[in-house]
């Protein structure tokens, strides 16, 4: 007989891994199947996240920010640097060693929370006793039974059609997080987050890089003034992005990758480059899920379908995360995990789609939340905006970097804050304030009328929320 569980989560990243912790927390039997393996084989909990996602590229692009702040920065602050040079394979032995840290982190965190784990495949092999039998496809196969199963199975990167990833030339962001040297030239196809933070990190590291994106504008998602201002800085560090290209032939081959393509005007065009990174968005992963086996209904695009709780076409069946419809973000899942972990145990788990913060950790960094000033106006809401420079931030002086500001848009009428857009030093810090401010139904005079600490960068919040109303004090 297999072993029995009240819930049984199938994949360990950001939403697998919470769904389960907080489901061993309210009192159940909580079983997680992940089948991630490090170099030695052994478990790597964390998924995509943890792997080969937000953690190892933050690691590199914090790797990235300290050598070209050594090599452009230093002199200004009277630290003198002879004979600079740089060990990219220490770099990513670095980068490594902290995704183990996160890995070794939540097998603790599952020892601690009673969690059992195991380490393989899972995937439907029938409905049975009023629940569902989970396969397990691991270093030994086994069966075990859940009454309530939370599928968190994530999402891949998407293809070039006609150009598959080798993860030696043509690279997903696993191949391009791997990079054993500075490749002299480097092409990056699409200019979402992805493309633009591994953009960012061969870049400083020394790599001429270009950015080809198919659609006419740059970030189209993020507030138009903040996109323009970002594109700014992009263009002077010397990332060279061409925006409405249509991409053609790309071919691999021993000396690297060319790529054909038609630019903005229409001109035929070829570019040829050492290493091409594509980063053109991610598919939900149901691949060996055996959705079919029970019936689990599947989307066009092989997402499943679920309603706004989370729940299923089968009863008892939830899924989180990329895997489902909203944005493919990891604190989306984990809110996501939580809310579903909650709702089984009959609370009321709520996640609020409006609130969920978008970061970009490119230097300088973009983050947002909330409506754009582009989508107000499209609704036609009465808005009011305000804005406020790094330039007149004396943190920002302190620091060196000016680049950027902070924006707020609010209800014309009732003051509330509507959306809170940045671009510039640390604001994926900065974000949180806002976040906290619309969870609360905040107005722009309450956060102009908050004591914020001198000096620091949060003060552009303030003031920003201060522009709205016209009265900056400091611009």
């Amino acid at each position: 007989m297999s072993k029995q569980f009240d819930v049984i989560v199938i994949g360990g990243g950001p939403g697998g891994y919470i769904a389960a912790i907080r489901a061993a927390q309210l009192g159940f039997n909580v079983a997680c199947i992940d089948e991630w393996k490090n170099a030695k084989g052994g478990p790597a909990l964390g998924g995509t996240c943890t792997n080969i996602g937000c953690i190892p590229s933050k690691a590199l692009l914090q790797s990235s920010e300290h050598y070209e702040h050594a090599a452009h920065s230093f002199a200004d602050h009277g630290i003198k640097i002879e004979g600079l040079g740089l060990d990219v394979e220490k770099m990513l032995a670095r980068k490594d060693t902290v995704v183990k840290q996160n890995n070794d982190g939540i097998v603790y965190l599952f020892k601690k929370n009673k969690v059992a784990f195991f380490h393989g495949r899972g995937s439907f092999a029938k409905a049975a006793d009023g629940g569902y039998e989970i396969k397990v496809a691991g270093a030994a196969e086994e069966s075990i039974s859940g009454k309530h199963i939370i599928i968190a199975t994530g999402s891949n990167a998407r293809a070039l059609p006609g150009a598959p990833f080798d993860e030696q030339n043509i690279l997903s962001n696993d191949g391009a997080l791997r990079i054993g040297g500075v490749p002299k030239k480097l092409a990056l196809i699409g200019s979402g987050v992805i493309g633009l933070e591994m953009g960012s990190v061969w870049r400083r590291l020394g790599s001429e890089v270009t950015v080809l994106e198919a659609l006419p504008t740059f970030l189209g998602a993020v507030d138009e003034q903040i996109a323009k201002e970002a594109k700014k800085a992009f263009d002077k560090q010397g990332l060279k992005i061409e925006l409405g290209v249509t991409v053609g032939e790309v071919k691999s081959g021993k000396k690297g990758v060319s790529i054909a393509y038609t630019d903005a005007k229409g001109g035929a065009q070829s570019l040829e480059v050492d290493k091409l990174i594509v980063s053109i968005g991610r598919v939900p992963n149901t691949i060996g899920l055996n959705a079919e086996a029970v019936g689990l209904q599947l989307d066009e695009r092989g997402a499943i379908v679920v309603d706004d709780d989370c729940k299923t076409s089968l009863p008892n069946v939830w899924a989180i995360g990329d895997v489902v419809r909203g944005p493919m973000l990891a604190h989306k899942a984990e809110e996501e995990g939580v809310a579903v972990a909650e709702r089984i145990a009959g609370q009321h788990g709520h996640v609020n789609f409006n609130t969920i913060p978008w970061v970009i950790y490119t230097s300088p960094e973009i983050a947002w939340v909330g409506q754009t000033e582009q989508q107000l106006k499209a609704s036609g809401r009465a808005y009011k905006a305000g804005s406020f420079p790094f330039l007149a931030n004396g943190r920002a002086r302190a620091l060196g970097d000016t680049t950027g500001m902070v924006k707020f848009v609010a209800d014309a009428v009732t003051d509330e804050i509507l959306g809170v857009h940045m671009v510039g030093p640390m604001v994926s810090e900065l974000i949180s304030e806002a976040v906290v401010a619309m969870e609360f139904k905040a107005s722009a005079e309450d956060i102009a009328r908050i004591c914020h600490a001198h000096p620091s960068l949060s003060e552009a919040t303030k003031e920003a929320a201060l522009a709205v109303d016209k009265r900056t004090l400091n611009f």
